[in-house]
Parts: structure tokens; C-alpha cells; sequence
């Protein structure tokens, strides 16, 4: 369990009208704006009695409740991360391959194992770039999909890695097991993300959203499911589970966003069949093309080793 945060509560000040839940917050506690985006993510910041996302807006007057982060006393020592193995490691990157359960960097109400906290415990160090809570960290994967992540060791590699994916130069891959078939079986997913109108802990596309693009294939085709090729254009949170959600052709075991329980359970899955398989940059050292791959773990295997006995 984590420690106990400190419970603030206070009407919005007149002069934070109209900002974003995320940047009031940095302002008022003197977050950095990441730290306020988690703790909204986490679900700890109420509005007139509802949580809120980091996204909504703030109306002076309203009755904001905010459970903060405990006071910082000494840092455990970071502990090792088992099955998180590094692919690749230079004077710039570090290329890991992520297990299940293992999220990318600290958060509030995240008290499990980090990528981050992994690498610190065998020896390695990051960039100090970014927020204290995502120093050299560029971009995430849940912490039950596994996969690729790149992580930047020099202050050079955070700037150029950062830029490269918002510029989006990067080539993500992902292969997702969804229920059913996809028709066309091969296409593009081009639709808004946002927070779910009703569940402020799950996104949903919706109109008005950020601009979200997702383009697949099918790979190989069974009875109950299909194995997708996915290249991510965009990377917004839960983005490849929102949108084969909306196409009704669910992740397998991925009840969140509506999968079949019992097809996952006939497979002997628990989370959600998502696995980066694939990841290439422009190297920050010389600007050359590297690119790496990820054999599927043993639960994902596994799954697509019944279905191809079963076909």
C-alpha cells in the first residue's frame, strides 16, 4: 500500500477560470504539470463532488478536493524489475522489453513494480530530463501490455526522442489478438479519443476528441479471433484498446473495454492480448534508422497456440 496522501480542499480561485484541471493544479500546489495530470489520471481530484480528468475545465467558485501525493521523505532504493531485459544499451538509449505488471515510471496510485526504478536497480543511468517522476522516460506502454519502450540515457536523446514522437517518425508495431474479424482486414482506424463521457477512468472515441489514427492488418485469421498488425500513427492512452472497442472487435481479455471473459479464460489470459512487437528511431547519435523486435511472452504465445490447434 501506498502512504496516505494529504487531503486538500478549497474553493477555485477566480483566476484559475477556464484552465485546464492539470495546469489549476500545477499552479495551486506547485506541481510539475505531469505530476497533476497523474494524480487527475488516478482519479484523486473532485469538482463539486465528481472526479475529474486532467482535461476538464475549471469555473471559479466551484469546491475543488485534491488528495495529494504524501510529503517526499527518503527514497526506498530502487528495486529490480525480474523479466524486464534489456535489448539493446548505448552511450544515448536503452532499448528494453517490458513484462507484464510493470508500468513505465511512478504515478500516483501506482504502487507496483516501474521500468524506470528497474534500470536505476541494475546500474543504469537515465536522463535527468522531464518531470522528477519521468526523467528520461518518452513514451509509455500500459502496464499490462508488454513490449518495446526506448528510454533516454543523454540529455541530447530526451530532446530528440521526445520531438521524434510528436513529429511521429517513430514506427510503434503492435500485434493485438481481437475478438471476431475485422472487415476490412485491412484499414485505417481514423477517429477522436477522449475521456469516456461516463467514466472519467476509461477513454472512449468521442467527438471532439484528440485526433487519434491507428492503421492494422490482419495477420492470421481463427474461429473467435484474429491476430492484428497494428503501426500506431498517433499515441494517445489506451489508443489501440479504444479503438478496436469501437469496431466491436475487442482485445481478447480485455474486459475494460468489453471483451468476452470467457474466450480469455478459455485461452488462459488475464489482461489484455497486446504486445509491442516492434520498434524503430532515428538513432539521436547519427540520425541512423535502428530498429528492434520482441518475441510475443509466454501467456500471449500460449493463447495463439491453442487457437491454432483448435483450427
Amino acid at each position: 500500500m501506498s502512504a496516505p496522501g494529504l487531503h486538500r480542499a478549497l474553493p477555485v480561485p477566480d483566476g484559475l477560470e477556464g484552465q485546464r484541471v492539470d495546469q489549476g493544479l500545477a499552479r495551486l500546489f506547485g506541481l510539475s504539470r505531469a505530476a497533476a495530470a497523474d494524480l487527475a489520471d488516478a482519479e484523486r481530484v473532485w469538482v463539486d463532488g465528481r472526479v475529474r480528468g486532467k482535461g476538464d475545465r475549471l469555473t471559479g467558485g466551484s469546491w475543488l478536493e485534491v488528495e495529494l501525493p504524501p510529503p517526499p521523505g527518503e527514497a526506498p532504493p530502487p528495486e529490480p524489475v525480474p523479466g524486464l531485459t534489456v535489448v539493446h544499451d548505448d552511450d544515448d538509449v536503452v532499448v528494453v522489453d517490458k513484462p507484464v505488471g510493470v508500468a513505465a515510471h511512478p504515478s500516483p496510485g501506482w504502487d507496483g513494480p516501474t521500468v524506470s526504478g528497474g534500470l536505476a536497480a541494475a546500474g543504469y543511468r537515465i536522463s535527468t530530463s522531464g518531470a522528477a517522476e519521468r526523467q528520461g522516460i518518452v513514451h509509455r506502454l500500459d502496464a499490462a501490455t508488454t513490449g518495446l519502450m526506448v528510454v533516454a540515457k543523454s540529455e541530447r536523446a530526451y530532446t530528440l526522442l521526445k520531438a521524434a514522437f510528436k513529429e511521429r517518425t517513430v514506427d510503434k508495431g503492435y500485434h493485438a489478438l481481437v475478438q471476431g474479424h475485422p472487415d476490412p482486414s485491412r484499414g485505417t482506424i481514423d477517429a477522436p479519443i477522449d475521456r469516456h463521457p461516463r467514466s472519467d477512468w476509461k477513454f472512449a472515441v468521442v467527438s471532439g476528441g484528440r485526433p487519434s489514427v491507428t492503421h492494422y492488418e490482419v495477420i492470421e485469421a481463427f474461429a473467435a479471433a484474429s491476430l492484428v498488425d497494428i503501426h500506431l500513427e498517433t499515441g494517445r492512452t489506451h489508443q489501440i484498446r479504444v479503438h478496436f472497442s469501437a469496431l466491436r472487435h475487442p482485445c481478447v481479455g480485455d474486459a475494460t473495454y468489453g471483451a468476452d471473459p470467457t474466450l480469455a479464460a478459455r485461452l488462459g489470459v488475464s489482461r489484455q492480448w497486446l504486445h509491442a512487437v516492434r520498434l524503430g528511431f532515428a538513432h539521436p547519435a547519427d540520425g541512423s534508422w535502428v530498429e528492434f523486435t520482441s518475441d510475443y511472452p509466454a501467456d500471449l504465445a500460449g493463447a495463439l497456440a491453442i487457437l491454432r490447434a483448435e483450427s
